[in-house]
């Protein structure tokens, strides 16, 4: 099935499409194209086709996850969009991993946010085996006292520190693509497309679930951002994070800003059509790209981040529930203790 963009906005095309995919037909590299390059006119009729799709497979659920900065700056590698690395100048707090009690604290927070899963993230080029033993020391107690689901953010891991996590009771890596193979180098050399790749396979051989994603807004073209998105869809990843560029004063990308809150709509609908089972996260820079209409990336998505990220903030809480509440979706429950599961109504 060839789409053209120059097609009529009343013909259906989009519910056409919908229904291919739900027929377990998938989209293919020109299709990919043709969703982000929709005529902003069709937005909406794309958007409430991509909902079908969202809604066979999640019906009106909303997953919500949790970060924790464990490790904050110190990091020797280039990522031109990270605050963290080795070329930032950027203003932000530094320090070496969180002890258990600052983990614990995070852990209740997350918690106190009605989120499902607390994500421990770490800077660096990967950990070190003391630190992996650190986050693994704490994983059970956090899954005994608050019934969080854990996924870690480390970096690069070896065979043996991904056998470690799952051990603990980790249930989720998190190690994002960010961008395509052929983009990948203008926004990071000191680590390849491939060692990430090498990641994913390692922690999918010790039996850990695998959250992958992207950054959208890096300088890429519209074929980066489905090659990738069909690249996620090979490596048959449970959940992908879709981040939209936040450019921070002091990094590599402090003055790139191409998006606009249509395309970053255009990019879920991408997401969810090539990735129809995948759990589909609206992450970082959704305040400040999706603007106010990022509710509607929830037609799409079915999962988002919920209070600060890294090192940028968030919008409160208490703002992401009203706007779940608003669209008439609900939450998904965690395995919340009753004195969290009493305030979570």
């Amino acid at each position: 099935m060839v789409l053209r963009i120059d097609r009529e906005y009343k013909n259906g095309i989009w519910d056409t499409l919908a229904d291919s995919v739900l027929d377990g037909r998938p989209i293919d590299f020109e299709q990919g194209i043709a969703i982000l390059q929709a005529p902003d006119i069709e937005l909406l009729s794309l958007l409430a086709a991509t909902f079908r799709v969202r809604r066979a497979y999640f019906g009106l659920k909303v997953q919500l996850y949790y970060l924790q900065n464990a490790k904050s700056g110190l990091c020797p590698e280039n990522c031109g969009y990270c605050s963290q690395s080795a070329e930032s100048t950027a203003n932000i707090d530094r320090y070496s991993l969180l002890s258990e009690a600052r983990m614990m604290e995070g852990a209740r927070q997350a918690a106190k946010s009605q989120a499902r899963t607390y994500c421990i993230v770490a800077s660096g080029r990967g950990p070190s085996d003391r630190e992996v033993e650190q986050i693994a020391n704490v994983v059970g107690n956090i899954k005994a006292e608050f019934g969080l689901h854990i996924c870690c953010c480390l970096g690069l891991l070896t065979p043996r520190q991904s056998e470690r996590l799952k051990a603990a009771g980790v249930d989720r890596i998190n190690h994002n693509l960010n961008t395509s193979r052929r983009f990948y180098e203008k926004v990071c050399t000191t680590h390849t497309f491939e060692d990430r790749l090498e990641t994913l396979r390692i922690s999918r051989d010790a039996g850990l679930e695998l959250c992958c994603g992207l950054i959208v807004g890096m300088g890429e073209d519209d074929r980066d951002v489905v090659e990738v998105a069909l690249e996620l869809r090979d490596l048959g990843v449970e959940s992908i994070p879709v981040n939209f560029l936040h450019p921070i004063d002091g990094t590599p990308l402090e003055n790139v800003h191409v998006l606009n809150p249509r395309f970053c709509l255009k990019t879920l609908c991408l997401l969810r059509l090539v990735n129809p089972q995948t759990e589909i996260r609206i992450a970082g820079g959704r305040e400040i790209n999706l603007r106010s209409i990022q509710a509607m990336g929830l037609y799409a998505a079915n999962s988002m981040f919920v209070s600060d990220y890294l090192t940028t903030r968030g919008q409160p809480p208490s703002a992401d529930f009203q706007m779940i509440e608003d669209l008439g979706f609900e939450i998904v429950p965690g395995n919340l203790p009753a004195e969290f599961a009493a305030t979570c109504g």
